[in-house]
């Protein structure tokens, strides 16, 4: 049976990534990650796709992280290529032109809290709870934890989690920015659709040059990021949909972003 499903919600520009090994709460072993990377292939290259979804089967985990039988046994080099591989499937999801969203349903730990961390947005449902327990094992995140997470709730939480391996549930996970919203769990996947669906309705290039425009911002002085913003801005000028989006609010009149 396949480790991930890959699947398009109809007519709303949005497909839903559904990591599937729920007998093992998820977890994440090298034929899953590999078909996640297949899937992201896909994703990149579908036209017309405006947003992915990233989830997990069952009610128990969104992925209880890495299969640990896969690092029993490894070596530094055998561990330095395992690492490698695991960032460059996350860094295929992170670098997706346009928005991604984790719907976080249960455990997010280690590996899985990584691949969240990967998605742009996460929300998670009442029973979520994530943490990042590498060192209570004598190893250290290498999925892009430690980075992802300072990035994302600053040094000294990321500190905390990192250092602890303490699990953050979903109330205080939501509180300190770590996830955007804590939803039932039976009405978590229709709050991530409707999410993509709402974004799915504005200028698609628009929001990519806002996620392209952000995330290089942020790594670079305010000045430098500020040239970054107005390239981006001035770029799209010369489309279709701002051409057509701006005389039809100067009209009073709705248009339907292309994509063009």
């Amino acid at each position: 049976m396949a480790n991930t499903t890959f699947e398009f919600v109809a007519d709303k520009g949005t497909a839903v990534l559904t990591v599937t090994r729920p007998e093992q709460l998820n977890a994440l072993n090298r034929e899953t990650m590999a078909e996640i990377a297949s899937a992201l292939d896909r994703a990149a290259g579908e036209k017309g796709l405006r947003s992915l979804v990233v989830t997990g089967a069952g009610a128990k985990a969104f992925v209880a992280g890495a299969d640990i039988k896969q690092l029993e046994g490894l070596d530094g080099e055998g561990a330095h290529r395992l690492s490698t591989e695991g960032n460059r499937v996350f860094s295929m999801l992170a670098e997706l032109p346009f928005p991604t969203i984790a719907a976080v349903n249960g455990y997010a730990f280690g590996g899985g809290c990584e691949l969240a961390l990967a998605c742009d947005i996460r929300l998670a449902a009442e029973n979520a709870s994530f943490a990042l327990p590498e060192v209570s094992l004598g190893v250290c995140p290498g999925w892009g934890g430690t980075q992802r997470l300072a990035r994302l709730v600053g040094t000294g939480l990321a500190a905390e989690l990192l250092f602890s391996a303490g699990r953050v549930n979903a109330e205080r996970a939501c509180r300190i920015g770590l996830v955007n919203a804590v939803h039932p769990q039976e009405k978590l996947l229709e709050a991530a659709l409707e999410l993509a669906a709402g974004i799915g309705r504005n200028a698609p290039l628009a929001v990519a040059a806002c996620k392209r425009a952000m995330y290089a911002g942020i790594e670079v002085p305010l000045a430098r990021a500020l040239e970054i913003e107005a390239g981006a801005f001035a770029g799209l000028f010369g489309t279709d949909d701002a051409k057509k989006g701006l005389a039809a609010f100067g009209n009073k009149e709705k248009y339907e972003f292309a994509g063009e």
